[in-house]
């Protein structure tokens, strides 16, 4: 009998301390940036990740603003581990961590409240989480009961079924395939690849998944070393993307660059000048946008396995703290988003498949 009051005794005195730190935790954040180095995470967030890391983390260096950047579009890189092996990958497999799928869905309720109007789900490679089930329910998720604008995916492609677009086709709006080459051999050299796969022809099998079920279709392509030659106005002309966004092969120490990287990336560089002469071969391609290292470090908000926002400025991936811990509006401060330059390079367009009146 008396252990039993005993142990109800230290169950109401656990919950009545972990309320105080969660106070404390708030309280602490709204005194910020006085108190950034309390490592108090708020009740209800199960603290997944490996110790070490987590102990070392610092904040970004910022000038602390009262004004926070509203998070209007939002790439949620929710799983590092990829099927591929791209040698300029920015976003490596440091790490095998996934969130469960009901917490990941409690931080996209956040960022919607704090005025998320498009989810982009990346990774790694969104689709080797459960078979491709796991984005499938976020999606599902963020189009149904959250009623985002737009929902959108980027995968390398090499695991989508079609069994996945009749199951969750109609919650997508947007559908991006990175493809860097229509010469294989260059797709090989690159690292996008996986067994006997032709990566071309599985491109334009999407295609036409994405017509038949009414999802919008884009492409990504990185410019590189190796495919900084290459003529592709036919190919992409062909396949008709709504966006054909063609990004500069970027450095990021610590992912592809450095001593702890996992991926080494200087032999895939290219100079500003390279990069301008490929945009010029591709002038007359309608759907393309382009993007330059410049336009590119500042002006996307990512956000980690951990839903913590990652600071690029200083030409690493510094991270936040989790907006499970401390919430959006304190989390993205230190997000190093430069929101000027998010609208300058067009990163708000019409990304509503219901606006944008595609002949499917």
């Amino acid at each position: 009998m008396h252990l039993a009051v005993l142990g109800r005794l230290l169950s109401l005195g656990r919950a009545v301390l972990a309320a105080l730190r969660g106070r404390l935790g708030a309280l602490c954040w709204s005194l910020a940036p006085l108190c950034l180095s309390l490592p108090l995470p708020l009740p209800g967030w199960r603290d997944s990740a490996p110790r070490p890391d987590r102990e070392r983390q610092r904040e970004p260096e910022q000038e602390w603003d009262d004004a926070s950047p509203t998070p209007t579009s939002v790439n949620y890189h929710f799983t590092r581990q990829c099927n591929y092996k791209c040698g300029f990958c920015f976003h490596t497999a440091k790490t095998s961590f996934v969130l469960p799928l009901e917490e990941a869905k409690r931080g996209l309720a956040m960022l919607k409240e704090a005025g998320m109007e498009k989810i982009n789900f990346s990774g790694g490679e969104p689709f080797l989480q459960d078979r491709g089930e796991f984005v499938g329910k976020l999606v599902q998720f963020c189009k149904q009961e959250l009623e985002l604008p737009s929902v959108s995916i980027v995968s390398n492609g090499s695991l989508i079924r079609k069994q996945w677009f009749e199951k969750y086709g109609e919650y997508l709006d947007i559908l991006a395939i990175s493809c860097d080459s229509f010469d294989e051999d260059v797709n090989v050299l690159i690292g996008r690849h996986q067994g006997k796969k032709n990566h071309v022809e599985n491109l334009h099998k999407l295609r036409q998944w994405c017509r038949e079920h009414a999802v919008a279709f884009k492409i990504n392509s990185v410019i590189n070393r190796f495919n900084v030659e290459e003529d592709m106005n036919e190919q992409i002309k062909a396949l008709n993307p709504v966006r054909w966004k063609v990004f500069q092969c970027l450095l990021i120490e610590g992912e592809n660059s450095g001593e702890d990287a996992l991926r080494e990336a200087e032999k895939f560089v290219i100079s500003d000048e390279d990069f301008d002469r490929f945009l010029d071969r591709h002038k007359d391609v309608s759907c393309l946008v382009p993007e330059s290292n410049q336009k590119m470090r500042d002006s996307y908000l990512i956000l980690d396995e951990y839903m913590r926002f990652l600071n690029c400025r200083n030409g690493r991936k510094e991270p936040s703290k989790s907006i499970l811990d401390v919430g959006v509006e304190a989390a993205i401060k230190f997000s190093g988003f430069d929101e000027k330059m998010f609208l300058r390079r067009g990163g708000k367009y019409v990304w509503s498949k219901a606006d944008m009146k595609l002949d499917w």
